[in-house]
């Protein structure tokens, strides 16, 4: 049987032990099934799961909508 290599998300290092594979999240598509991210058991906490773009849209809706003190 053929083991799966993955990609660390942190490190972008290649993982070559399956013992060391940790599945940290799952990411959605636009279309069709989406993916599993993957990182180094040491690179765990290592991990940005935030989108920028989607933290800097975001920041700028939530400062807009401040009520104004």
């Amino acid at each position: 049987m053929i083991t799966p290599l993955h990609v660390c998300r942190a490190c972008d290092g290649l993982i070559t032990d399956p013992d060391d594979a940790v599945a940290v999240a799952y990411e959605e598509a636009a279309s069709g099934p989406g993916w599993t991210i993957w990182a180094h058991r040491d690179h765990v906490d290592d991990v940005d799961l935030i989108d920028p773009v989607l933290l800097r849209i975001m920041t700028r809706i939530w400062a807009a909508h401040r009520p104004a003190m």
